[in-house]
């Protein structure tokens, strides 16, 4: 792709999230979720294959129904009520709207088109959709949370979380493991979004550090499947020790950052005595960490962690890449400050 049109889908979509965000009326914000999903089709198919069309494809329809149900529901809000503000929303109509952002983030029952889309595109458009694309959307929930209804907050994030863990299991293709990933952790944020919006905003933002991480050591490690991540370790040790890590944060494992959202979520859940629920939450997040650990073996103990004998230099040559260390660091090692982060 030129360089130049590059630059522009990227800038449209910086463009598309900053008006989402700083929007105050629904038709704007509806506008910048529309420039954000357009800017990403021509990154989907840049590479053409008919997988990357196929996806793109997907991607367009799911997005323009979401997108139809969003812009309906808010037409009905302002002829009922005479105004665009994003807050006041009917009782009917908030469970509309709710839906139509759901669909956009890939929740289940809605998440069908996100394993497949991210299956035919390339790793960094697949970075692009899992974590900025997520946003906008978000953030319009995060701005409703007051209004939405609780049984469908529920309901939904049970089944996000359920299967999360359960389509993931028979995956071999770490893009669809990601994916199934993304609905897993999405399930809990949304949990707890009526409760404490500040929580969510909290795992949320974790959320973006642990798949960006994820993502860029796939990236550097050309792995798109778990035969070519089990064969890791002779490229980068050093890498594949921290996607290792990673794989364990993204799991909820205690001493790593993935730990605090499900620790703050289940805390709070017990507060508002909603133990029953997570409890279900915590058993059915146990398929997610099923498949993590899989992983997790594939990397570390499918082959032995040392070099093939050989005196030539043989290796990809890896530059020093500032970003992802810092991306991965935080990815493994926010527990510590936690305090600071969240409770000031």
């Amino acid at each position: 792709m030129n360089p130049f049109a590059l630059i522009m889908l990227l800038i449209s979509l910086a463009i598309g999230t900053m008006i989402t965000l700083s929007s105050h009326h629904w038709l704007l914000a509806w506008i910048g979720l529309e420039i954000n999903t357009l800017a990403l089709l021509p990154l989907m198919t840049k590479t053409p294959h008919p997988r990357a069309i196929e996806a793109a494809t997907k991607y367009f329809l799911t997005q323009a129904a979401a997108s139809a149900l969003m812009l309906f529901s808010c037409l009905i809000n302002a002829l009922q009520t005479g105004e665009w503000v994003i807050n006041p929303f009917p009782d009917l109509l908030i469970n509309s709207l709710s839906i139509a952002l759901m669909m956009k983030l890939g929740l289940a029952p809605l998440h069908f088109w996100l394993p497949e889309v991210l299956q035919g595109i390339s790793l960094p458009t697949g970075l692009i959709l899992s974590t900025w694309q997520k946003i906008p959307p978000m953030i319009l929930l995060f701005q409703i949370s007051p209004n939405v209804n609780l049984n469908l907050m529920v309901i939904l994030s049970l089944t996000s979380i359920l299967i999360g863990g359960w389509g993931g299991i028979g995956q071999t293709q770490l893009r669809k493991i990601m994916a199934f990933s993304s609905i897993g952790h999405l399930g809990w944020i949304i949990f707890i979004l009526k409760f404490n919006p500040q929580l969510s905003l909290f795992s949320f933002t974790l959320y973006l550090i642990m798949t960006t991480a994820m993502f860029f050591s796939l990236i550097m490690l050309s792995s798109t499947k778990m035969l070519q991540i089990s064969t890791s370790w002779t490229k980068n040790p050093a890498l594949t020790l921290t996607t290792l890590l990673i794989l364990l944060s993204l799991a909820g494992l205690p001493p790593l950052t993935g730990f605090l959202p499900k620790l703050l979520i289940t805390l709070e859940l017990i507060k508002q005595n909603m133990i029953i629920f997570a409890a279900l939450a915590m058993l059915t997040s146990l398929l997610a960490l099923f498949f993590y650990l899989r992983l997790a073996y594939l990397i570390s103990l499918t082959l032995p962690p040392n070099c093939y004998n050989s005196l030539i230099n043989w290796r990809t040559p890896m530059k020093p890449h500032l970003v992802p260390t810092v991306v991965n660091v935080m990815a493994m090692a926010l527990l510590p400050l936690t305090p600071t982060i969240f409770f000031v």
